[in-house]
């Protein structure tokens, strides 16, 4: 059985290197006991061991925890090189008072570094809203990690300047700019204006046709984003991009609210199928096992 880790149960002042260690590595255990096992989840230092090689190179401490026979694999090897590209415009700073969109988004991506640099994979990171805020090189060294870690740290602990999203631009720019053939991961709400929704499929499209594996994480606080439920009675809902304020009953507007937001949802979900890009529900009251099963699934199929 996987051990679930939800946003929720983790304290905001947790060291991003020792949270991204504690996801993974009780991530991988769990997946040694479920029905995931036959995931491609060993770390580039360990190979799994074959009858008849030598014993020298056994790791018994592993052999302890997983009953499993690994060597210790030496050599330096990339099989992977990793783009994750997070949306920090204001929209993702919802909910105001606990940050839940990008909190959810910077600990996942934190994960998912720490297990790309163990895997030996190559890693790099982008931080975006109107445009490219930050875009590191991409390489597997620890020290790059701890670089990133930096980075993502800082994404939750400064001041907030008012940002718009431009998903599209953002994407054009990464398509042209990165090595060919990377896997590119995509943690967004998506909230691109309505006179841009075509040109941001327009970009998703750019990324395959330069070669490159998506993955798009809709990171949302389904509740409320998509379900639309709050308290039947009278509030103000601020537009955390615009300022623009409405006061209004949630119940007045609440189902056609949800044929709105199930409308965009699907027409996003179509397109990046035909486009043959992963569509991931990322909803922040759920577990990061989503994330890392999702992008171990992805990295086994790039093999």
């Amino acid at each position: 059985m996987i051990v679930s880790i939800k946003l929720s149960e983790i304290k905001q002042n947790t060291s991003l290197e020792l949270l991204a260690r504690q996801l993974v590595e009780g991530f991988i255990t769990g997946l040694h006991k479920s029905p995931y096992h036959g995931f491609s989840v060993e770390f580039a230092e360990h190979r799994l061991y074959n009858e008849g090689e030598s014993t020298r190179h056994i790791d018994w401490k592993v052999y302890a925890r997983t009953d499993r026979l690994f060597t210790k694999r030496y050599e330096e090897e990339t099989n992977l090189r990793c783009l994750i590209a997070i949306d920090t415009s204001q929209s993702m700073y919802y909910p105001v008072k606990s940050l839940s969109k990008i909190r959810f988004s910077v600990y996942a991506a934190s994960a998912l570094s720490y297990m790309l640099q163990k895997q030996r994979d190559a890693v790099g990171l982008c931080l975006f809203s109107d445009q490219i805020e930050t875009l590191t090189a991409v390489k597997s060294t620890p020290t790059h990690v701890d670089k990133i870690f930096g980075l993502l740290e800082q994404v939750t602990s400064q001041e907030r300047k008012e940002k718009k999203t431009r998903v599209s631009n953002v994407l054009h720019e990464i398509a042209e700019k990165i090595h060919k053939r990377s896997l590119v991961i995509i943690f967004s709400d998506m909230f691109d204006s309505e006179e841009n929704i075509d040109d941001l499929f327009k970009a998703l499209q750019h990324l395959k046709h330069n070669k490159h594996e998506v993955i798009v994480f809709h990171v949302m606080d389904n509740e409320t984003e998509l379900l639309f439920d709050f308290e039947d009675r009278p509030m103000e809902f601020v537009d955390l991009e615009t300022g623009d304020k409405l006061k209004l009953n949630p119940a007045d507007i609440k189902e056609r609210y949800r044929i709105e937001a199930e409308r965009f949802h699907k027409s996003l979900t179509m397109r990046c199928n035909q486009y043959k890009i992963d569509f991931v529900e990322a909803d922040v009251r759920g577990a990061f096992n989503h994330i890392l099963q999702t992008y171990l699934i992805k990295r086994t199929n790039m093999r």
